[in-house]
């Protein structure tokens, strides 16, 4: 397939507002790729690459504009996967010359448009509004299966890519093959805010309440005597966390998938930040070391799979038995069911008291929804913060000058595709922070104005705030008042951003 269909569809998409024309255009496309290019062409709809990220330098992007460009399409999709893939495998003393001569060669193969295209999907910045929930509705219309069999799948294949290449070339059969198992990580279920607890029983009755632990996400699976620790992001973090095996190991059950926090503790059992416990997930680790002098302690609450059972369509009081069955009460989150405000406030403040950042509410005939972020679960916390997306910064002043200090935030916008900006802040940023942002941004940086610097949206940082105000300024029509970083979130990626949807409907209940 020629990258010019590609990119037309894209153009198209782009220049819609409209989910359902968005949805057409894509089916059209989907229905005309050639099933060996299915795995290039679907990442692309999505604004990345089956490679990730190969290795390119903002700056070398920047130059590519200026290569001349070619007359007439040529340039088909398989090529450019070729050139991607070479690009990220390039190595060594010289890599970014033989990366840089790569990328050219490949821009004079390609037409105005295609250059566009493809630097915007080197800088990660394909706004066109084609998400992966579009595309799976494209999928079901171009195969005429339901997108909720589409949407299970992927749930359980965690990644869309191969379901759809499926689902188009072999139909609704094909999807039985999807399904939850010990060693294929699923998306983790994400959670809503609520204001306070009582606004949280309002919405789901009774409910099971439970510590948020402020830790690293795990999913723990187990085959026999095989474990596997998987990180929020899906990597294998199993060597990192020796501890969390061996505990494991001696949970009873021949097979099992569970989903849990693993968190650092002091000595008298109070959390450690945060940032202290990621120390333990980083890429370079001296294991034995960090073993010994910062071990950390796994808390489970749900269960997804026990002895060939799949949990995840049964309410959650049955998988909270399933998991009080096997785990021992030491790696248990703290739990209380209730309907009672006064018992959920009461259990609120125990949370906080013992050094947690607030309470999960659940509901308690809730099913698991890998991968999705809905109502069933809320999250309380004593400070009001959302995920949002670094978009860029501006260089400082004063004793800040020399670094990148204004953060532009940005909440993702799942409908027309991309982020929108809701204001600014230098508050709450650390010397060393702020050395490391400065660092990091200058490596993933795709653009400048003025004192600004421009970055590929893949940073997410958590921010505190006090209000949401109404803005004209911002696109989002909403700006953060006294907005400051509580810390960056290294364990999630912007698709884990919250969204300008949840940004308004948390104006829309304080201003009640």
């Amino acid at each position: 397939m020629l990258l010019a269909e590609v990119v037309s569809a894209s153009n198209s998409v782009a220049a819609t507002s409209s989910r359902l024309e968005k949805v057409r255009y894509l089916a059209e496309l989907l229905r005309r790729i050639p099933p060996d290019q299915l795995p290039i062409v679907i990442p692309f709809l999505t604004g990345s690459m089956r490679q990730g990220r190969i290795g390119v330098a903002g700056a070398t992007v920047h130059v590519m504009r200026d290569v001349p460009a070619a007359s007439s399409p040529a340039l088909d999709v398989a090529t450019v996967d070729e050139a991607f893939g070479q690009i990220a495998a390039a190595g060594g003393p010289g890599s970014s010359l033989t990366r840089a001569a790569a990328l050219r060669s490949l821009f004079e193969c390609a037409t105005q448009a295609e250059q566009d295209f493809l630097i915007r999907l080197l800088f990660g910045e394909l706004r066109q509004g084609a998400l992966e929930g579009v595309l799976l509705d494209a999928v079901a219309r171009a195969t005429g299966v339901a997108a909720a069999d589409i949407r299970r799948a992927a749930m359980f294949a965690g990644d869309l890519t191969p379901v759809a290449q499926a689902v188009l070339t072999g139909g609704a059969g094909s999807l039985s093959r999807f399904t939850l198992q010990p060693f294929q990580p699923v998306q983790p279920m994400l959670a809503e805010s609520a204001g306070d607890v009582a606004d949280a029983l309002k919405e789901l009755g009774e409910a099971s309440l439970e510590y948020k632990l402020d830790g690293a996400r795990i999913q723990v699976h187990k085959a026999d005597d095989e474990v596997r620790v998987y990180s929020r992001s899906l990597r294998d973090v199993t060597a990192a966390v020796p501890e969390v095996v061996t505990i494991a190991r001696a949970i009873p059950g021949r097979s099992f998938v569970l989903d849990g926090e693993a968190i650092a503790l002091q000595p008298n059992g109070a959390p450690r930040p945060f940032q202290v416990t990621m120390r333990r997930f980083g890429r370079k680790l001296d294991v034995e070391r960090l073993h010994a002098e910062l071990p950390v302690t796994p808390f489970f609450f749900d269960a997804l799979f026990a002895d060939g059972q799949l949990l995840v369509d049964d309410p959650l009081a049955r998988r909270i038995a399933v998991l009080a069955e096997r785990v021992p009460a030491e790696n248990l989150v703290t739990r209380l069911v209730t309907s009672s405000a006064d018992e959920a406030a009461a259990f609120s403040l125990r949370a906080m008291a013992a050094g947690h950042e607030g309470v999960m509410a659940k509901a308690i005939n809730g099913g698991y929804a890998a991968g999705r972020r809905g109502q069933a679960w809320l999250k309380v916390k004593k400070a009001r913060t959302l995920d949002l997306v670094i978009l860029a910064a501006e260089w400082g002043s004063g004793r800040r000058r020399g670094t990148l200090s204004n953060l532009h935030l940005g909440a993702r916008d799942p409908e027309r595709g991309g982020f929108v900006m809701l204001g600014k802040t230098f508050k709450g940023l650390t010397d060393e922070v702020l050395a490391w942002q400065t660092k990091t941004f200058r490596e993933i940086e795709i653009g400048r104005e003025g004192i600004t610097v421009y970055v590929r949206p893949e940073l997410v940082a958590e921010i505190a705030f006090n209000e949401i105000q109404v803005s004209s300024q911002y696109p989002g029509g909403f700006t953060l008042r006294f907005a400051r970083v509580k810390r960056y979130r290294p364990d999630k990626t912007a698709s884990d951003a919250d969204t300008i949807s949840t940004v308004r409907a948390i104006y829309e209940s304080l201003a009640r």
